[in-house]
């Protein structure tokens, strides 16, 4: 069984910085892509950034700039570092990984999801 939980969600000011943490768990054989998505109340989920095993993050143009994605491979940990914070940025943020797990096949994973509030 592979989890992935997240922390660091919460309420910051315009301007201000927040850190998420995932930690994928479990029966881990290898994990390819890990990424975060976001999905404010009345909108779609949305891609915020990805980052593979190796190679260059890709970010959405919303974030470009202020937000910084990296991982620990071998905590299989994937970090979002949110700084110039606006009040858009207010969703539910989803860290979303592609795990292979034991002798399995391929299969996309999902967080349950963490809260940030930027109050204006």
């Amino acid at each position: 069984q592979v989890q992935l939980v997240e922390s660091g969600g919460g309420l910051a000011r315009a301007g201000g910085s927040l850190r998420l943490s995932c930690a994928a768990s479990g029966n881990i054989a290898e994990i390819t892509v890990m990424g975060w998505y976001r999905q404010a109340p009345g909108n779609q989920r949305e891609l915020v950034a990805l980052i593979p095993r190796i190679g260059s993050a890709i970010y959405a143009d919303s974030v470009n700039g202020r937000f910084t994605i990296s991982r620990d491979n071998v905590k299989n940990t994937v970090y979002l570092q949110m700084n110039s914070l606006k009040a858009e940025d207010t969703a539910v943020y989803y860290c979303n990984s592609f795990i292979r797990a034991g002798r399995g096949s391929w299969s996309d994973y999902w967080g349950q999801g963490t809260q940030v509030t930027v109050s204006s």
